[in-house]
């Protein structure tokens, strides 16, 4: 059966894929989304991860970005049984024991609800405000996974010798509540999907449309092979936006609507191209919307998934 999960709504604006209502959004209306996606079997609640957005890409992406931390944190306290997804989170911007102690802080108040999403990014203006080298951020991408591994790992002091951080006899606690924090990398290039094969629990597609996900997975799946990498990993795919149901507005083009069995048929094709999770997105023109979607969903279709 193909799990299903979610980006939130509200923590992040982009005029991509933003709905008018999010701008007058607030704290309550996020947590009562998370708390729909707890009680509806949602697999996770994911949050993306910007620092400050230059005016030159204010207008089509907003500066509108919760903190991952601190919102998943915030959710976590709202929440029961629902994963915590950072899509994904720019760890290269900060030092690899500054995100392991974030971030293992958030599994042990969760009680080992994190999945660690994590990208190199694309906006050359956060990393220069931070005094980070663009251009050499997919090999510091590379370098602060394998120190997140060390650091998010089971001992209380960890121990790591790399080419740009280097850490001993330093003491974290808390430790995580997981033994072993799942981390799913995000992108769609070549280098990203390489990354996610040898170095990731799991890979987070970005707009990979559905006829270009076979040859991707066929690579990944190569890589680990001819790596010997036999465990575990985890498939992803984001989905087309979707309304349970036939809607009386226009909701896009590109929108699968329908019958709750007509859209499980066409979200089930996505299984047998190999993807074992799904983010979902619904169309909606209000909160309230939003939440009976998400409750349809998976009242009416998501037992068709399997």
């Amino acid at each position: 059966m193909v799990v299903y999960g979610m980006q939130l709504p509200v923590q992040s604006q982009s005029s991509l894929y933003a709905e008018p209502w999010e701008a007058e959004a607030g704290p309550d209306d996020l947590a009562e989304i998370a708390r729909t996606a707890d009680r509806a079997g949602f697999a996770y609640v994911a949050t993306c991860d910007h620092v400050a957005i230059p005016r030159r890409l204010a207008d089509a992406m907003s500066t509108v970005w919760y903190d991952p931390v601190a919102t998943l944190s915030f959710l976590a306290a709202a929440t029961e049984r629902v994963r915590l997804l950072s899509h994904v989170a720019v760890v290269g911007l900060r030092h690899p024991l500054l995100t392991a102690k974030q971030y293992a802080t958030l599994d042990h108040l969760s009680g080992g609800r994190l999945v660690l999403g994590v990208g190199a990014g694309h906006v050359r203006e956060e990393f220069d405000a931070l005094g980070v080298d663009f251009d050499d951020r997919g090999s510091l991408l590379d370098e602060t996974v394998d120190a997140l591994r060390v650091a998010l790992g089971p001992g209380e002091y960890p121990e790591f010798t790399g080419e740009r951080f280097s850490f001993a006899g330093l003491g974290q606690r808390p430790r995580p509540a997981q033994e072993r924090i799942p981390l799913w990398v995000g992108g769609s290039s070549p280098a990203a999907v390489r990354r996610a094969a040898l170095k990731g629990d799991g890979w987070l597609p970005q707009g990979d449309p559905r006829d270009r996900l076979p040859a991707q997975i066929a690579r990944i799946r190569a890589l680990r092979e001819r790596a010997g990498i036999e465990a575990p990993f985890v498939i992803g795919a984001i989905t087309e936006p979707l309304y349970v149901g036939e809607p009386a507005w226009r909701t896009g083009r590109r929108t699968l609507t329908g019958k709750p069995q007509a859209l499980a048929d066409s979200l089930r094709a996505y299984a047998g191209t190999g993807v074992d999770q799904i983010q979902v997105r619904f169309r909606s023109r209000s909160a309230a919307e939003l939440t009976d979607q998400m409750a349809a969903f998976a009242a009416e279709v998501a037992p068709h998934l399997e």
